[in-house]
């Protein structure tokens, strides 16, 4: 993906330099509305992994949520479909899942490489609980699961797949 197509938010609440984050402002929800209101996406991806122990994902998701219902009456949000995936923890029950895309083992090494770049997923996980996997680990453990599952209902066979669910606003 060229540079120029690579945002980075830098949201108010984000930006503290420690663990604990500011509460979440209008500016942070204006922010995100710039953003799709500038790209005018088909299509936005966001992590729906409410468990995620530290909660983070639970508060930009919130932000999303925010400025979408604030942007749903514009005429291209009529084409957008928002996507919730999940993270390291769990994997959407297969009764809940509405796209599930393949992956070769060439793109589950390349999703690894992706998990590397985030500092802060690298070199263990912040808030382990009783499994000692590290955050890569336990995303390809979801992702075979799932593919395993899968293929056990005589579907295809491959490597991983990510699973996602629609998010109708």
């Amino acid at each position: 993906m060229p540079d120029e197509q690579i945002h980075f938010l830098e949201l108010p609440f984000y930006e503290t330099g420690t663990t604990e984050k500011k509460p979440v402002s209008d500016e942070d929800v204006k922010i995100t509305m710039d953003i799709i209101n500038t790209i005018k996406p088909h299509q936005i991806y966001a992590a729906g992994d409410l468990a995620d122990p530290h909660g983070t994902h639970r508060v930009c998701l919130n932000i999303i949520f925010d400025s979408i219902r604030q942007l749903k009456h514009e005429d291209f949000m009529k084409d957008c479909w928002v996507w919730l995936y999940r993270g390291a923890w769990q994997e959407w029950n297969v009764d809940e899942i509405e796209m599930a895309v393949p992956m070769s083992p060439d793109q589950v090494l390349e999703k690894r490489h992706g998990i590397f770049k985030h500092q802060s997923q690298k070199d263990g996980v912040v808030f382990q609980g009783t499994d000692s996997r590290e955050f890569w680990q336990r995303a390809e453990d979801r992702n075979r699961e799932t593919a395993d599952f899968y293929d056990k209902l005589g579907l295809a066979r491959y490597a991983a797949m990510e699973a996602f669910v629609r998010w109708k606003f």
